[in-house]
């Protein structure tokens, strides 16, 4: 379990549509005034430095961030993440991709907080350094699932949670499926956002219909690929699964999840889709 690390996929084609609607419906929530609590269930090393010390060997970028660094014609919800990450940059070069902790970070207003929880040592000590000293954070070396439910319902009945973690054991879905209900329990009004890899489409479709059977209501689903699903491919495809979703981002997706599997994916392999899967 821990032999996972983000930071040889950072950037990549799930980190776009993952931060993508991280980004909009953290921008969504803070419309009010009220204080949010926002959950990061396996933040990983917060930021990444392309070509630095961390384990990033595949270029998985170049074909996530990389390709639409210099877009001029990106659909909002797209505008507005690649802006975010062009704000970790000082030059025009892509040198450093922020994670989810380093994207909440720079949004976070002084009434917010912001829970980051991760197991590996390496990673988490990575991630003090990234985060610095912000009493609007706390960081918690421990797995995320067994600490989400601590941190529910919060004070101020406002939330985000962001869950995504490796998918390492096959168990890890219906492991996700059960602290999920059990959360919204605890905090039905609360919005979680859920992704997932798309290596085995069986898992996917099982992980759906339990969520469906849960008696949990209004469940959106965004997905896209950038190959034919094949268990000898590896991930050709990720979603993110979004309970109590802002009302905006249902637009903003049929928008960019075209976009995304024209741009990243070779002619005729790109596919997505974008399901209500339990109507409010």
């Amino acid at each position: 379990m821990l032999s996972y690390r983000h930071a040889f996929h950072a950037g990549n084609f799930a980190d776009v549509l993952k931060h993508s609607v991280w980004l909009h419906t953290l921008s969504y929530l803070q419309q009010k005034d009220k204080p949010l609590r926002i959950i990061d269930t396996h933040a990983g090393a917060g930021g990444y430095h392309f070509g630095g010390h961390q384990p990033i060997r595949n270029r998985e970028y170049d074909n996530g961030i990389g390709q639409l660094w210099q877009k001029a014609d990106l659909p909002p919800l797209l505008a507005t993440y690649v802006k975010a990450v062009q704000a970790f940059n000082a030059e025009q070069t892509l040198a450093h991709y922020p994670g989810s902790p380093l994207l909440a970070q720079a949004l976070l207003r002084p009434q917010d907080r912001l829970f980051l929880h991760e197991l590996h040592s390496t990673d988490c000590r990575l991630l003090r350094d990234a985060i610095g000293k912000d009493p609007r954070v706390k960081i918690i070396e421990e797995d995320g699932f067994q600490g989400l439910q601590a941190l529910l319902p919060p004070p101020d009945r406002r939330g985000l949670v962001l869950i995504d973690p490796s998918y390492e054991i096959k168990s890890d879905y219906q492991h996700l499926v059960r602290q999920v209900i059990s959360a919204h329990q605890r905090f039905a009004t609360g919005t979680y956002l859920i992704w997932y890899p798309v290596v085995l489409r069986q898992r996917i479709d099982e992980m759906e219909r339990a969520l469906q059977k849960s008696g949990i209501r209004n469940i959106q689903l965004f997905e896209f690929g950038i190959a034919p699903d094949h268990p000898d491919y590896g991930m050709s495809a990720s979603g993110m699964i979004v309970i109590n979703p802002p009302w905006t981002l249902w637009a903003e997706m049929e928008a960019a999840l075209p976009y995304l599997a024209d741009q990243l994916a070779k002619p005729g392999e790109g596919h997505y889709r974008q399901v209500q899967v339990v109507p409010e």
